[in-house]
């Protein structure tokens, strides 16, 4: 109730199913817009919208005020944090560490959200050794991480793991005000050379800092889909391609540190999701070439993992959400939707 609901998605870079699940939606309050675009195209054009003025003040007239339901807003990473705490309590309760123990975290990361998340829950007690930045071949993250320089001027891949396809990874802009004790002066710098030159330096001594706390690793996209092969082969567990990325890049910081800390991998998606990669993956190329709800039950006989009835029921769905829109034209889209 008093609730309008705009959904900004890039047309070409989610899953069949993904796109399904937004295209079905019935609620009155909702309309799903797809964007000629990626991600960052996505989140640029609504944190322009967030700082409009003029388009805030004819909100107000209208009675309506702006939220974001992503990570733009920090309400988002509130209950992420608490996934740590319950992950960590969870081992604890299983006997596989000793309350207090250090543990370290894996998590696949495009924006910079669920993982800072976790460094937040850190910096609140949590024991932490080490967070493991998982990155694809988008891996903008894991190159700051190593070298202290964020640079998006390099190709954009549309990879198996999309919700990671991501160059602009904002979050990391609230991890750069905690590591330099709150310098906002700092980092609104370096934002501002991100947006005219597409690239910034945190220097020497801030990157030391943030080596402390992260390992930056990424992962292709044959090795993603080797990974979920062998872990469904060897352990009779069926993973999505970003908790693949995360795993493989799990296996990797063991191999460079020798570091055999208790580490939780953090599983952000249902394989479902990403049936046809998930087949070719763990079945076989053919598998992969299904017809989306045929590939559902494909790797429902496969894994035997029940297929979520919500996923199955959208098969018989209408499709009431067709709208692509060019990026420049998001203004355009709210304007009409809460018909200003």
């Amino acid at each position: 109730k008093d609730t309008e609901i705009i959904v900004f998605y890039p047309d070409d870079g989610v899953s069949a199913i993904q796109k399904r699940q937004m295209l079905t939606q019935a609620g009155d309050n909702v309309r799903v817009i797809g964007i000629q675009g990626n991600f960052d195209d996505a989140q640029r054009g609504v944190k322009e919208l967030f700082g409009d003025t003029a388009l805030e003040e004819e909100l107000q007239r209208k009675g309506y005020v702006f939220s974001s339901a992503n990570s733009i807003n920090w309400g988002r990473l509130v209950p992420q944090i608490v996934y740590y705490f319950s992950a960590y309590s969870d081992a604890v309760a299983n006997g596989r560490i000793k309350a207090g123990e250090k543990i370290n975290f894996a998590v696949p990361t495009g924006n910079f959200g669920d993982i800072l998340a976790g460094y937040y829950a850190k910096l609140m007690g949590l024991p932490v050794a080490k967070f493991i930045c998982a990155s694809n071949s988008n891996n903008v993250l894991s190159d700051f991480i190593n070298t202290g320089i964020y640079d998006r001027r390099r190709e954009f891949y549309k990879t198996v793991s999309p919700s990671m396809d991501i160059l602009v990874s904002s979050n990391l802009e609230r991890l750069l005000y905690s590591i330099t004790e709150d310098d906002a002066a700092k980092v609104s710098e370096w934002m501002q050379q991100l947006t005219a030159n597409g690239t910034y330096n945190v220097g020497e001594k801030v990157n030391n800092r943030i080596l402390e706390e992260f390992f930056g690793a990424w992962v292709d996209e044959l090795e993603t889909k080797e990974t979920i092969g062998r872990v469904f082969n060897d352990n009779e567990y069926l993973m999505d391609p970003h908790t693949a990325v995360a795993w493989r890049a799990c296996e990797k910081y063991r191999l460079v540190s020798s570091d055999d800390t208790y580490c939780i991998v953090l599983s952000t998606a249902s394989p479902y999701k990403f049936s046809d990669v998930v087949l070719e993956a763990a079945g076989s190329e053919e598998d992969a070439k299904l017809e989306p709800f045929d590939g559902l039950r494909k790797l429902h006989a496969l894994s035997g993992l029940p297929i979520p009835e919500p996923m199955l029921a959208m098969e018989k769905m209408p499709i009431l959400h067709q709208e692509v829109i060019e990026s420049a034209d998001m203004k355009k889209a709210v304007e009409t939707a809460l018909k200003l």
